[in-house]
């Protein structure tokens, strides 16, 4: 098989993978969008936060440590523990569950019928909130997370290929572990989703608030578990960009490039959350692979060009805008007039 071809399929597998990483934070706006019609500005800054809460509990660190020390002059630091990695992802579930119900109290009880702009604007300030809440409690520095996620290259898959094709590929470990991930949330979320009763009142009171009111659905119960399942998914999403990349407040961006995957996907589906991850992340590595190979790219068209993966995803999502703003899987909106 020649060479290209299977550096191709590397890409491509590769692709995959990264495009299951983008799938995890476009979860968190589908669930968010699907209670509310209101896209989540905020869910990049919940997997910031939930990562930074994380590894603070997992390491003891004193929330609000460098605020306390120079309020009173102490020399506060750690509390002198280390959480196992199980109970710290419990102890962070449990507060990303205690910050939903303080954000439905606090914000959207009292934005109740107003309009989609405003609970819009409200989830920008919150994200800002959020950010400034997260530096506060836990510090600006660049922390490590591990909860025992395997990672590196896995030499099974490198020898298998070598073996099949005289030419090893080379596939993290945490890529696949965040594959595995993402198929149980997405197969538990659209489970969720259509066949409980909760998912059915989640879907009614995305159609219309008052009517859902009208018929004895708690839109405030409902908002409480949709940010706390939003929060759990944020919470996947941190652990796994966390452990790839680090805890630092960069990581709020990732929000930005589930930006593509949901107008790929739609707004609305859970299930398009991955296919559009998975477009997003195998395009833009095959298209970087073509357009800066001197053989491809320099052969077919007399010139390369580099870093393309920073303007790919949205290149294709104006596409899908201009051609199908509904997505693949979105639902199309038609107003009677």
């Amino acid at each position: 098989m020649p060479d290209q071809v299977l550096y191709a399929i590397e890409v491509t597998l590769n692709g995959l993978m990264t495009g299951v990483m983008y799938s995890l934070v476009a979860l968190g706006f589908v669930l968010i969008f699907k209670a509310s019609g209101v896209f989540n500005y905020a869910q990049g800054v919940l997997a910031l936060f939930a990562a930074l809460t994380l590894v603070g509990l997992q390491n003891g660190q004193v929330p609000f440590a460098h605020v306390i020390n120079a309020t009173f002059g102490t020399n506060l630091s750690t509390f002198g523990w280390h959480l196992p990695a199980l109970l710290a992802i419990l102890l962070t579930a449990g507060i990303m569950v205690i910050l939903a119900i303080i954000i439905e109290r606090l914000v959207l009880k009292h934005l109740v019928s107003q309009a989609p702009i405003i609970l819009f604007m409200a989830t920008i300030g919150l994200a800002y909130f959020l950010e400034g809440l997260g530096d506060v409690m836990w510090g600006a520095d660049i922390k490590k997370l591990d909860v025992g996620l395997p990672q590196g290259i896995s030499d099974t898959i490198e020898r298998v290929t070598d073996g099949w094709f005289g030419y090893g590929f080379f596939i993290d470990n945490l890529d696949i572990v965040a594959t595995v991930v993402a198929v149980l949330l997405v197969a538990a979320l659209t489970i969720f989703s259509q066949y409980s009763k909760q998912g059915r009142a989640l879907r009614a009171v995305a159609d219309d608030h008052q009517a859902a009111l009208s018929v004895g659905i708690s839109l405030r119960f409902i908002w409480v578990l949709v940010w706390s399942i939003a929060g759990f998914v944020a919470l996947v999403a941190g652990i796994m960009w966390g452990t790839k990349s680090g805890v630092q407040f960069s990581l709020s961006l990732i929000a930005l490039k589930a930006l593509p995957v949901l107008m790929l996907g739609g707004f609305t589906s859970i299930p398009g959350a991955i296919i559009g991850g998975l477009i997003i992340g195998v395009g833009e590595k095959l298209f970087e692979f073509i357009m800066s190979s001197p053989d491809l790219a320099g052969a077919w068209f007399g010139f390369t060009i580099g870093a393309t993966e920073n303007w790919f995803a949205y290149v294709l999502a104006l596409l899908f805008l201009v051609f199908r703003p509904q997505g693949l899987f979105g639902e199309k909106i038609i107003e009677r007039v």
